[in-house]
């Protein structure tokens, strides 16, 4: 029985839970238990956070932009897209192509002008590849002739909102947009068309409410003498995580010179960094229950000294170096998973309380959410629990080791 491990956890147990003779010992093993609680907790909401944030951001991305997209190499113009169109239209997993131009350009409204990301589209195929029509807060998504009280009739222009406030734009005002594309010389005149303002759309993007503007297929061409080519195709899944198995399928059926970059090669920078922040997080939240662990160290070598004459004891009665070692060593993850258990609890709770309750708000005028994004992961939980487990294993071991080598003779006449 001596040798059996029920033996050892008992004696942990014990040791764990008695009244001692310094109750200091008692303090430091309890702050130990909640070093290790709110660290593993800290580390669940924090990683649960930015998941929600990556998810919110690479859905709204996504849905703004496009899973795949396919061009030229060199960007040197699609005059055949019609044709590439029905070539790969019926390959798995494709739900939406809709052919664009992307230029930059000069928006002029009055005595205010900025430049901007301006995409030529196909406004009866734009929803099946972009949710930036159901984006619309203000006016209507019409591309087309717009009539004027005075003067001729004008192509519409959908422009993002931050763009429209800043150069305080309002519906049914004519802007002039100014190619910049073709320009060699700054005495060289470049390509002008004026368009009326039709709508604003709000994707809560920075980046896009604040740049892009939308004019038709028809328009673009003429602006910046395309005549009958685009830039590319936009395509969209049924699941955005086969993008790279089609992008596979489109080279084998088009091959050169055509190249398609997936939604994850498009944004590969951001979706680089959030993981990098996100690792960084990780690491630095680690430190409480390194900081926990090192109390942990603290609280079994005051336990070993306070108990070296039982120690002498168990010896004596046929305790083997190895069980005292594992007395010590099970204490250490006693107090590793009575934290970690808690923690994992704790950061659960306030994660799903965020989840139904939105009890975190955000300044929506600020972030393009309105609450804290959670998102908790499996694999998070687990990582974070087994990380815990080994860091108090580890801080277990040094007093396991200097216990179990204790002589008994020595250890009884201890005081």
């Amino acid at each position: 029985m001596l040798k059996g491990l029920p033996f050892e956890l008992f004696i942990a147990r014990r040791y764990l839970s008695s009244r001692r003779k310094t109750g200091f010992i008692n303090t430091i093993t309890y702050i130990s238990i909640a070093g290790v609680t709110i660290g593993v907790a800290a580390l669940i909401i924090v990683l649960s956070v930015m998941n929600g944030f990556e998810s919110e951001v690479r859905e709204r991305i996504i849905g703004f932009d496009t899973h795949i997209r396919l061009r030229t190499f060199h960007d040197q113009g699609m005059p055949d897209y019609r044709q590439v169109m029905q070539t790969i239209r019926g390959i798995p997993h494709i739900v939406g192509i809709s052919p664009y131009i992307w230029e930059k350009g000069l928006l002029r409204s009055g005595k205010y002008s900025d430049g901007i990301i301006l995409k030529g589209t196909d406004p009866e195929t734009l929803g099946e590849v972009s949710d930036v029509v159901r984006n619309i807060n203000y006016g209507e998504f019409n591309l087309g002739m717009v009539g004027q009280a005075e003067g001729p009739d004008l192509p519409g222009i959908l422009i993002g909102s931050y763009l429209a406030d800043r150069l305080y734009l309002s519906l049914g005002d004519v802007v002039t947009i100014f190619s910049l594309t073709g320009v060699r010389s700054m005495f060289q005149m470049p390509p002008v068309q004026q368009f009326i303002v039709t709508g604003y759309f709000e994707t809560g993007m920075y980046e896009f409410d604040n740049t892009y503007a939308y004019v038709s297929i028809e328009a673009a061409q003429k602006l910046f003498k395309m005549e009958d080519m685009v830039s590319g195709l936009e395509i969209r899944l049924d699941d955005l995580y086969k993008a790279n198995q089609v992008v596979k399928e489109i080279d084998r059926r088009l091959g050169y010179p055509y190249t398609a970059d997936t939604w994850f090669d498009l944004r590969r920078n951001l979706f680089a960094w959030i993981q990098i922040e996100k690792w960084a997080m990780f690491i630095i939240l680690c430190l409480i229950i390194i900081v926990a662990a090192f109390n942990i160290i603290s609280t079994l070598i005051m336990v070993v000294m306070e108990k070296t004459r039982e120690i002498g004891i168990l010896k004596s009665m046929g305790a083997t170096s190895i069980s005292i070692r594992r007395i010590f060593l099970f204490e250490g993850v006693v107090v590793g998973v009575i934290g970690t258990i808690t923690g994992c609890l704790i950061g659960f709770a306030v994660c799903w309380a965020q989840l139904k309750y939105k009890i975190l708000s955000l300044p929506g005028d600020v972030y393009f959410i309105n609450t804290l994004p959670v998102r908790m992961e499996p694999l998070d939980f687990l990582s974070v629990a087994l990380a815990s487990l080994a860091l108090c294993l580890l801080s277990a071991v040094y007093p396991a080791h200097r216990a179990s080598t204790l002589e008994p003779v020595e250890a009884i006449r201890y005081e």
